[in-house]
C-alpha cells in the first residue's frame, strides 16, 4: 500500500473511531436522561408516577396515556398553584415535558376527560437543586424580561377591562361588543401565567361547557353570550362585569409571585399554540361573538414573545430549531395578516370558510410541532 493509502486509511480509521465514540457518548446520555425522567402512566382511573421522589433542578416527566380518554397531567403546588402542566394528550399517545422545579412536596395530577380535580399522587422534589437559568445569565435575564412582560400585558389589560365593563353598566351593548375582544388581548398573550394561579381562570375565562359542578358561571364568556345570544344587559350583567374587573385585578397584583423559569417560558408558549388548536380552529372559544382570530392573534404574539426572549440560547444549543421557528411564525403571522381588517379588527370566524381553518389548522401544527421541542433545547446541556 502506498504512503498515501495509508495516510488515507488511517484518516478514515481514526474518523470512524471518533464517530463511533460520539455516538457512544450521545446513547450514554440519551440512556441516562430517559433513565432519570419521571414516567407518568395515565389511564382513566390511575395516574401511575415511576418516581415519588426525586432531586430538585431540572425534571423530566414522561407520559403515556394508556386510557381511553384524551388527558391531561398536572404538576400542583401548594394552594393548586399549577408548576408545569400539558393538556390534550390523546388516547394511545406520549408526551414530555421539561421543568424547573423547587424543592418541596407536589402532587402530579392526571385528568382522564379533562375535567375535574383529576387522579393525584403526592411526590417529593429533594435537595436545593438548580435551575438552567442560574447556569445561563441570559436565560435569567429572559424570565425577568418575560416577567416584565407579563406585568405589562395585565396593567394593560385593567383598563380595557374596565372600558369594557363601563359600557356594559351604561347599557350599550354595541359599545360593549366592540370592546369585548380588546380586553382579552393581554390575557390571551399570558394565559399560562394567569392559569398558574389557579382560581383566577375559571372566574374569568371558562366557557360554559367547562364549567366543573356546581360552579357559578362568572367571566369574559358569560358576558359574551349575554352581548350576542340575548342581546340584553340586566342587573346581573352589571354586576358580572363589575366581578370580572375585581377578578383580573387580582390577577394583575399576582404577578410578582408567578413561577417563572426558562422551561415554563418555553412550555407556556406550547400552550399557548395547543389553545389555538383546540379552542379557537374549532370555533369553541368565542363561539357567540365570533371573535376568535383576535384571540388567535394574541396567543402567537405571546408565545412567539417567550420564544424571542429564549432565542439567543436556544439558537446556540439548537441552530436549526432556532431557524425552523422563525420561519414558522413568520408564516403563521402572515397568514393572520390575510384576515386583518383595516379598523384593526378581524373576520368575524363564522365567515372562515372549512377550508380555511384547515389551513390555520396546518399552520398551527405547523409551528407547534417544533415549539413542543424549545423547553429541551434552552436546557440541554
Amino acid at each position: 500500500m502506498s504512503a498515501r493509502r495509508r495516510s488515507t486509511a488511517a484518516a478514515l480509521l481514526t474518523l470512524a473511531v471518533a464517530t463511533a465514540t460520539l455516538a457512544g457518548c450521545s446513547a450514554k446520555k440519551d440512556d441516562k436522561a430517559a433513565a432519570d425522567a419521571v414516567k407518568v402512566n395515565a389511564t382513566d382511573t390511575a395516574c401511575e408516577v415511576s418516581k415519588t421522589s426525586f432531586p430538585a433542578g431540572h425534571v423530566v416527566l414522561d407520559i403515556s396515556n394508556k386510557g381511553s380518554k384524551t388527558t391531561e397531567v398536572y404538576v400542583y403546588g401548594d394552594g393548586d398553584k399549577i408548576i408545569t402542566e400539558r393538556e390534550n394528550i390523546g388516547p394511545g399517545t406520549k408526551a414530555s415535558i421539561n421543568a424547573e422545579i423547587k424543592a418541596g412536596s407536589y402532587e402530579v395530577a392526571c385528568k382522564p376527560g379533562m375535567v375535574g380535580d383529576g387522579i393525584r399522587q403526592k411526590i417529593t422534589v429533594t435537595g436545593a437543586g438548580g435551575s438552567a437559568a442560574a447556569a445561563d445569565p441570559r436565560l435569567t435575564a429572559a424570565v425577568d424580561a418575560y416577567r416584565t412582560y407579563a406585568q405589562e400585558q395585565a396593567d394593560a389589560t385593567i383598563p380595557a377591562v374596565e372600558a369594557f365593563a363601563a359600557a356594559i353598566k351604561a347599557g350599550d351593548v354595541e359599545k360593549a361588543k366592540s370592546l369585548y375582544a380588546p380586553s382579552r388581548t393581554g390575557w390571551e398573550r399570558t394565559e399560562p401565567v394567569a392559569e398558574s394561579f389557579g382560581d383566577v381562570d375559571p372566574k374569568t375565562d371558562t366557557r360554559e361547557d367547562k364549567l366543573e359542578q356546581g360552579q357559578e358561571w362568572t367571566g369574559w364568556h358569560k358576558l359574551e353570550k349575554s352581548l350576542w345570544a340575548d342581546a340584553k344587559i340586566g342587573d346581573d350583567e352589571k354586576k358580572l362585569a363589575d366581578q370580572l374587573v375585581a377578578d383580573l385585578k387580582d390577577w394583575q397584583k399576582k404577578i410578582p409571585e408567578a413561577e417563572i423559569t426558562a422551561t415554563s417560558m418555553a412550555n407556556g408558549a406550547k400552550e399557548l399554540l395547543d389553545e389555538v388548536a383546540t379552542n379557537k380552529i374549532t370555533g369553541e372559544e368565542d363561539r357567540y361573538s365570533h371573535t376568535d382570530l383576535a384571540d388567535f392573534q394574541a396567543n402567537v404574539e405571546g408565545a412567539q414573545k417567550a420564544y424571542e426572549l429564549l432565542k439567543p440560547v436556544a439558537s446556540e444549543k439548537d441552530p436549526e430549531l432556532a431557524r425552523t421557528l422563525d420561519s414558522e411564525f413568520a408564516a403563521i403571522n402572515a397568514l393572520l395578516a390575510k384576515y386583518k381588517q383595516a379598523d384593526g379588527t378581524f373576520t368575524s370566524y363564522d365567515k372562515v370558510t372549512e377550508a380555511e381553518r384547515k389551513t390555520f389548522s396546518d399552520a398551527v401544527n405547523s409551528l407547534g410541532e417544533p415549539l413542543s421541542k424549545l423547553a429541551a433545547a434552552v436546557v440541554v446541556k
